[in-house]
């Protein structure tokens, strides 16, 4: 039995899929910050962040849910996992609004990981329990304010999965840690969640053509 419980039930067969997914993925990730080693926390770790600063960006996959979720926003709602990061990452790579936006992202992330204090592994299983609370205690339709755009829960959880599945891989190749067990089933549904991305993106043959073996991405491509 996990640690932090188990998806609640009554939900809708696909939603239920998905919190299973952010179970795990949330388990994983308390999992790895766990076993990180005493003094790495000043380690380098990926880009601008440190041990503390990566922790902190991926413990934002949980705060934004007590923040977001049960909140009403304006404007269209946003369709789904895919749709999210295709509206998030409209800026061109290169432009000002993209160093602005990688900028502000790098900054919260920092914030965050000063944020969690000296027991940083307690911090995060302090807010991973409040986060899985909240979830389990939510229905899919309930309404989640995010910076995109209006979302329903079941369409919002699948990007924090993804956030903390890819920032648990981060932070276990920076500290040479072996991955949990617990990771599996998010990181399948978040391969899948890159692949819908990738598959309404203009780099969509690209990626197909990658996948295949026929050519390789170009250094420092992604579809996020």
């Amino acid at each position: 039995m996990s640690a932090l419980g188990h998806p609640g039930t009554g939900h809708e067969a696909g939603g239920t899929g998905r919190r299973a997914s952010f179970h795990a993925a949330v388990e994983g990730f308390v999992q790895l910050v766990g076993a990180v080693p005493a003094g790495r926390l000043d380690q380098p770790a990926l880009g601008e962040w440190d041990v503390r600063g990566l922790i902190g960006h991926t413990s934002r996959a949980l705060s934004t849910i007590e923040a977001y979720c049960g909140q009403q926003a304006d404007g269209p709602l946003v369709e789904g996992p895919a749709a999210y990061y295709l509206r998030a990452g409209s800026s061109p790579p290169g432009s000002e609004a993209r160093r602005q936006r990688d900028a502000s992202i790098a900054e919260r992330g920092r914030e965050a990981g000063a944020a969690l204090g000296q027991d940083v592994a307690g911090a995060v299983r302090s807010l991973a329990a409040r986060a899985i609370a909240l979830v389990d205690a939510s229905d899919d339709t309930t309404p989640v304010a995010c910076p995109a755009g209006p979302m329903t829960l079941a369409g919002y959880l699948p990007t924090r999965t993804f956030e903390l599945v890819v920032h648990s891989l981060d932070l276990a190749q920076a500290l040479g840690l072996p991955l949990p067990p617990a990771l599996g089933p998010a990181i399948s549904e978040s391969v899948v969640l890159a692949g819908e991305v990738a598959a309404a993106s203009p780099e969509a043959a690209q990626v197909l053509l990658a996948l295949c073996g026929r050519r390789r991405l170009p250094e420092g491509f992604s579809v996020v």
